[in-house]
């Protein structure tokens, strides 16, 4: 089977392209990457120096035409985590728009208008997308399984935590796989059992196993009507009905709470560490060393607002410094910068206590190291591309098992 052509939308400094390319099954050929909120588009330049300018796009996606965008096979894209709300148009009641700046709705767009539309989608977000807004939990998620239900794409989706299986952070993401209707794995998926798929033949669990499943399968479907599904959807602020795992058809959705299988060997926060010196600057000054101690500690204090109004203040004490021998916890965009924080990342070393450096945080999201290093970059942003990126092993597992799947399936047919 041929390589599989692959639009990345949203494209950081590339952590998906380069876990599809390691497999060797895929080939980038049309990338964006666009910062709204800078005239200094360092993302892009990082982007543009590991894989080069053709064929990138550095201009803001909702303005990009969808004839622009040269025909793929598997889109891909680790998009913003936004309020995803839909509201009839005043133009034309039949038509459907978000809220302005959304970019959920730049992939719908796009997928709308292709004549040729993209056979498979591979996105990855937040987990909290699973259960946002807190006033209406799951409408989200519901709306972009409805339209992409409308668009003909059949979608699984599982919440992994990288560390669950052997890689060194531990970071919890929600991915989601969507198969065009004529393709051989959504027929397949039609007609398999949700439990199944779900647990024994989904893309998912050939590349992350699980162990079953912690309660019964779940089933609802989803209003076909966007704006009322989006206005009514969980109305009663109960749960979120979208478990960690599972799969919308049609509008159908099953769904479970599975648990992850691994039993290889897992990568700690000692296995990423750098060997040899460090710059100074990354030591704690002693004089600091109070401060971090306070912000990492627990708390129970009283607090006065800015207005004078006075409330209870309390939060539990972190491991400080961080533990060498369990995976990293996750690395958060605020990583880069000396001055002392509750979240940034602090190792003993036999020369002291240090923050972490960029090759460090690089290695803990799995890309090559110094990927990020270019004239100009500072390291502080260099920690904020790696708090924004994904682990790239988990993309390079699931795109392996992807086309292993769709070359299984097409032998299958010609035999």
């Amino acid at each position: 089977m041929q390589q599989l052509k692959v639009c990345e939308l949203f494209a950081g400094v590339g952590g998906f392209r380069l876990g599809l390319e390691n497999t060797k099954h895929y080939k980038v050929v049309w990338s964006n990457q666009w910062e709204p909120s800078t005239k200094r588009q360092h993302a892009s330049w990082v982007y543009e120096a590991r894989f080069g300018a053709k064929n990138h796009s550095n201009n803001n996606i909702e303005t990009v035409k969808t004839q622009d965008i040269p025909d793929h096979d598997i889109l891909v894209g680790g998009f913003p985590c936004q309020d995803y709300s839909v509201a009839t148009s005043l133009k034309n009641s039949k038509g459907l728009i978000g809220k302005k700046g959304v970019l959920w709705w730049s992939i719908h767009r796009i997928l709308s208008e292709k004549k040729n539309k993209p056979k498979y989608l591979f996105l990855e977000n937040v987990d909290r997308l699973l259960k946002s807004p807190s006033n209406q939990r799951g409408r989200d998620f519901s709306v972009m399984l409805r339209s992409l239900s409308d668009l003909g794409y059949a979608v699984e989706w599982r919440v992994i935590n990288a560390a669950e299986y052997g890689m060194p952070q531990r970071r919890r993401r929600v991915f989601f796989l969507a198969y065009l209707k004529d393709t051989d794995i959504c027929k397949n998926l039609q007609k398999t059992n949700p439990a199944e798929w779900i647990l024994k033949q989904g893309t998912f669990c050939d590349a992350f196993p699980v162990g079953g499943s912690t309660q019964n399968l779940v089933e609802f479907d989803l209003e076909e009507d966007l704006v009322k599904l989006s206005k009514n959807f969980n109305k009663e602020q109960g749960l979120s009905p979208f478990l960690n795992t599972g799969m919308c058809i049609d509008g159908k959705v099953a769904t479970l709470k599975t648990v992850p299988a691994y039993s290889g060997k897992g990568t700690v926060l000692s296995n990423i560490l750098k060997k040899g010196p460090v710059p100074s600057q990354y030591y704690i000054d002693g004089n600091d060393l109070p401060k971090w101690q306070y912000l990492k500690g627990q708390k129970k204090e009283i607090r006065r607002t800015s207005s004078g109004f006075q409330y209870n203040y309390s939060e539990g004490g972190m491991v400080f410094p961080d533990a060498l021998d369990q995976p990293s916890r996750t690395i958060i965009t605020g990583e880069g910068g000396k001055s002392p924080s509750r979240f940034k990342h602090v190792v003993q070393t036999s020369k002291g206590l240090r923050r972490l450096l960029p090759v460090e945080l690089e290695r803990l999201n799995m890309f090559p190291d110094d990927h990020t290093q270019l004239e100009g970059i500072s390291d502080a942003k260099r920690a904020f591309f790696m708090g924004n990126a994904l682990v790239v092993g988990i993309v390079e597992k699931l795109g392996d098992a992807l086309f292993q799947k769709i070359s299984e399936l097409e032998k299958q047919l010609q035999s």
